[in-house]
């Protein structure tokens, strides 16, 4: 199929882009290569994927543009759209909120209203496991309410979901909301845990862990990420006919809408996060305590039982494996100078 993938030089894009081009979609790609963080590491990532399956069209547009992507909707009609490009970040957005309304909301819009002027068998747009805010019960479920974000980020993935609906429901456009949860791999942000805390433990730096490092989180390998969105890029949500309006789920509708978490559904705490690098590469971590940050989330679990029964397919790379795989790029990629040996065993295990 012809497809469109947004933030194509972005950290799961660049990802989605290789694995399409492999199977033998006709990819292109949109990306504004903003200044977030280092927009080189964007330049990498799209030579990387071209090193691997060649070159493909890439538009540097930005989503706010919104005569840009149309005409790029006219030139390339895709049958399929892959929404990932959007301003990131929980603490980010508490500095810059305006950038968020930019790109998120009235960016998404330009997104979903040149599928409705060209239209495409399927819109698949990313979410997140923020969305559930102050929720505490976990495993999160797509059954359960998301009424209280703690982070302007995460209103505005939850507004994207009501869009979406909205558009689904009025123009008949198929879209598939996904929340992802801590998404980490070989070629991620910068301005992530992984990039981060590896940095701060190989060059013997301080590393602040936040909430007095008692979070717990749903690490999710970008390969399963990968894996899913192929897979529902064929399977266009239906509409739900046992759908009842007097006790409405929140994951399906009458339209054409649905949305699946992608987690590992293993949660784990941070200090074992931190140890697992700690061991990967050969170093001890040197660790400042800190109180719990505004709009962070304190654990995260995802329920990912419906994207299994919708694709056979559910995430399954531990984090022992992913994060091997991750140093082992980051080391190559960022080359950081070594300090500080590794403690031993036993003090390791005291952090």
């Amino acid at each position: 199929m012809n497809i469109l993938v947004t933030g194509a030089a972005g950290f799961i894009g660049a990802h989605c882009v290789l694995r399409l081009m492999r199977d033998g979609h006709d990819v292109c790609g949109l990306d504004n290569f903003n200044d977030y963080y280092d927009p080189q590491l964007k330049h990498d990532r799209v030579a990387w994927v071209q090193d691997q399956v060649g070159e493909f069209p890439l538009a540097r547009i930005d989503l706010i543009d919104a005569s840009a992507i149309d005409e790029l909707f006219q030139t390339h009609r895709p049958d399929v759209v892959i929404h990932l490009a959007a301003q990131a970040g929980v603490r980010y957005s508490l500095e810059n909120p305006r950038a968020y309304v930019d790109s998120n909301l009235a960016g998404f819009l330009n997104i979903l209203e040149s599928c409705r002027r060209h239209p495409v068998k399927h819109l698949i747009y990313a979410s997140s496991s923020s969305v559930y805010g102050a929720n505490q019960r976990t495993p999160y479920s797509v059954q359960d309410g998301v009424d209280h974000p703690l982070s302007l980020y995460a209103a505005t993935k939850k507004a994207n979901e009501s869009m979406a609906h909205c558009y689904s429901h009025l123009f008949g456009i198929p879209c598939t909301g996904l929340r992802f949860f801590t998404v980490y791999g070989p070629w991620g942000r910068p301005d992530m845990s992984p990039i981060q805390f590896a940095s701060a433990i190989a060059q013997g730096q301080v590393l602040r862990l936040f909430n007095h490092g008692e979070h717990a989180r749903d690490f999710t390998y970008i390969d399963d990420i990968v894996e899913s969105i192929a897979r529902l890029i064929e399977r266009p949500p239906q509409p739900s006919p046992q759908w009842d309006r007097e006790q409405p789920d929140p994951a399906s509708s009458l339209a054409p809408w649905r949305l699946y978490n992608i987690g590992g559904q293993h949660p784990v705490a941070l200090r074992t996060y931190v140890a697992l690098l700690e061991k990967h590469l050969g170093r001890t971590a040197r660790i400042e305590l800190l109180p719990l940050q505004p709009g962070d989330v304190l654990n995260t679990c995802a329920d990912a039982s419906d994207l299994a029964r919708a694709t056979g397919f559910q995430p399954r790379i531990e984090l022992d494996d992913g994060l091997g795989r991750f140093v082992d790029w980051f080391l190559d990629y960022y080359a950081p100078p070594i300090h500080a040996p590794l403690a031993a065993e036993s003090q390791r295990r005291s952090l």
